[in-house]
């Protein structure tokens, strides 16, 4: 993990550029930029199911524990890294108490409802079908708020890139057998799902003002909020595991802090400010491909003729609607 400081410095210095605000006169970089960023964190945000499905065989935390650890670890090693490189305030004028109290409170909440929920659906129904539900309802759950909170239209293109995108869903779940299915998993996932649309929303929505907070300001809230909002219902969980499992528990979990964590969420926020919410929603379907393919390589699951269909549908959807984002 050594390129990882190389990468978070680019970043600081991009998103400390730009101030994490699109710029008032047209960029045609900006809507490109936003997608790569969008990309390797849905390869990144991949592996967090397969990581946190090998915590549970190698220790005993739950979920709620795992997604604890996760927000303090992404927090304490954002906050040592702006403590060596301070990331640059912009000038622009604040928005009012109440209004950033209540943007940084649903962004921190929506983290953990999504981050614990998701970790709660893998161990219920298992790693491929936890993703592929959570980032299918995801979308639509996205695309629907989006139209009614922010007024966004999806388009043409948006609509048959997310019709494609739920398709090969579809193909990957139905194709896979609805048994795999569990009623508990269904229910978190969706609940996932939803924490992840108010999370997206709220990103994009600060995006678009002129006061806009800053992706690593955003990030660095949303942990901390994240965190205090677990560390009791994580403490009454099991907050440590069994000393002769701790070595191996952290090690994945400081893995899960690094790189799915401080590294990936100022990258989404950056992206999620530069792009539609929608558009946001369908190349995080990323996930779910990176998440079947640990699934079949790591943890030994069946490699299907709908899981490879399925995830071709999905890499074609986001292929199509990248093009037509970076055409806008």
């Amino acid at each position: 993990m050594s390129f990882d400081s190389t990468v978070v410095k680019n970043l600081v210095k991009s998103t400390a550029e730009s101030d994490a605000v699109l710029p008032a006169e047209p960029d045609a970089s900006g809507p490109r930029r936003g997608l790569f960023f969008l990309a390797v964190t849905g390869l990144a945000w991949g592996t967090t199911g397969a990581a946190a499905a090998i915590v549970y065989r190698v220790g005993d935390l739950g979920p709620v524990a795992v997604s604890f650890w996760r927000n303090l670890g992404g927090l304490a090693l954002l906050l040592a890294f702006t403590a060596v490189r301070p990331v640059r305030a912009r000038p622009a004028t604040r928005r009012p108490l109440r209004g950033r109290a209540a943007l940084l409170g649903g962004v921190g909440l929506g983290m953990a409802v999504f981050q614990t929920a998701y970790f709660a659906a893998v161990e219920a129904t298992g790693v491929a079908v936890a993703t592929l539900l959570t980032l299918g309802s995801g979308p639509i759950l996205t695309a629907v708020g989006a139209r009614l909170l922010l007024g966004e239209r999806v388009g043409r293109g948006g609509t048959f890139a997310v019709a494609g995108a739920l398709a090969g869903l579809g193909v990957l779940v139905g194709g896979n057998g609805l048994s795999l299915v569990d009623p508990a998993g269904i229910g978190l996932s969706l609940l996932s799902a939803a924490g992840y649309a108010v999370v997206t929303l709220l990103g994009r929505l600060t995006g678009r003002r002129a006061d806009a907070e800053h992706p690593f300001t955003l990030t660095l809230w949303s942990f901390g909020i994240g965190a205090v909002l677990l560390a009791v219902p994580a403490w009454f969980e099991g907050l440590l595991p069994q000393p002769e499992d701790a070595l191996r528990t952290f090690a994945v979990i400081a893995y899960l802090a690094a790189f799915a964590t401080a590294l990936a969420y100022p990258l989404y926020f950056a992206g999620a400010a530069r792009v539609r919410a929608a558009t946001v929603a369908v190349m995080m379907l990323l996930e779910p491909v990176t998440a079947a393919a640990l699934a079949v390589s790591v943890l030994g699951e069946p490699l299907t003729v709908a899981t490879v269909a399925g995830s071709l549908v999905l890499l074609g959807s986001i292929a199509a609607l990248a093009v037509a984002e970076s055409r806008r």
